[in-house]
């Protein structure tokens, strides 16, 4: 079923002793803004996270396989789309070339037909055998502390060694040391759009959005690691127009949700040190507010 609505949604998240988006360029610290002290998890990272949340319910399999995932090869997946609108003809000789445009249209849908996340949040898709670019309906901004966080760092230490030399080294005593990041509490907030326009081209229906709303919900229930300590999801926040087109601006409905620290609350470690004020008077007729978390 096609969407008829154009959705913005907010979603709230909080860490506990954890890093929630290592940075690679700075030593996997985790991510700030250099000027304020805010945290910042990156759109890519919490895309991820969707994506291994339906890879897991769905088993990965059409319609609902995931294009992006660890180990793929995108190229060898850009093949079998040719092979499955009928189009092997065009996969001999030169696998660089562009191919016919109806060919290249036709593989475009069928990428998006059978993946989740080419259809949710789009792809480029033109390397290797050309299956075309896809603009998704679902877009992410970076999610951003409500406070500024600090990052702590921690030795840690493995009882073993790698290797015979190392042992040797250390004459039996075998310990390797490590160092550990952590955030230890913030509470996160990103914005979400989901375009009607968009999710007709790409089809992205109704069934898709639900499994998006679940994925929000829940994908840090099926992401524990250690290295992300305690992260959950606090709140999803979603306002629904009548419209296609729109009834409110975006920036408008986000600016009625505020997450504050409590007054008597200087060091924050719980969702509890914090308030939540959702402000629905005025909200125009034509926008549905829908309070998922």
């Amino acid at each position: 079923m096609n969407l008829n609505n154009r959705y913005d949604f907010v979603l709230v998240f909080d860490v506990r002793d954890g890093n929630p988006n290592g940075d690679p360029d700075a030593g996997n610290l985790p991510r700030l803004d250099a000027e304020s002290g805010h945290g910042l998890v990156t759109d890519v990272s919490l895309k991820r996270k969707v994506r291994n949340f339906v890879g897991l319910v769905k088993g990965e399999t059409p319609p609902f396989d995931i294009y992006v995932k660890e180990k793929s090869i995108l190229n060898q997946t850009h093949e079998k789309a040719y092979v499955g609108i009928g189009a092997e003809e065009e996969l001999k000789g030169d696998k660089k070339r562009k191919g016919s445009g109806d060919t290249v249209a036709k593989a475009r849908d069928w990428m998006c037909a059978n993946f989740y996340d080419v259809r949710t949040f789009g792809a480029v898709m033109s390397t290797g055998v050309n299956c075309g670019q896809v603009r998704g309906p679902v877009q992410l901004t970076f999610a951003r502390s409500v406070d500024p966080i600090i990052a702590q760092e921690h030795s840690i230490t493995r009882m073993a060694v790698a290797t015979e030399a190392e042992a040797e080294k250390q004459q039996g005593d075998n310990r390797t040391m490590g160092r550990k990041h952590t955030v230890p509490y913030g509470v996160y907030v990103a914005h979400g759009f989901v375009s009607s326009f968009l999710a007709r081209q790409t089809g992205f229906g109704e069934d898709d959005l639900e499994l998006l709303w679940q994925a929000l919900e829940h994908m840090f229930e099926h992401d524990r690691s250690a290295a992300r300590g305690e992260m959950s999801t606090r709140g999803l926040y979603v306002f629904k127009h009548d419209s296609e087109l729109g009834n409110a601006h975006a920036h408008a409905l986000f600016e009625r949700i505020v997450i504050a620290r409590k007054a008597d609350v200087e060091v924050p470690r719980s969702f509890g040190d914090y308030e939540v004020t959702i402000n629905e008077a005025d909200l125009p007729a034509e926008v549905s507010f829908i309070k998922r978390v």
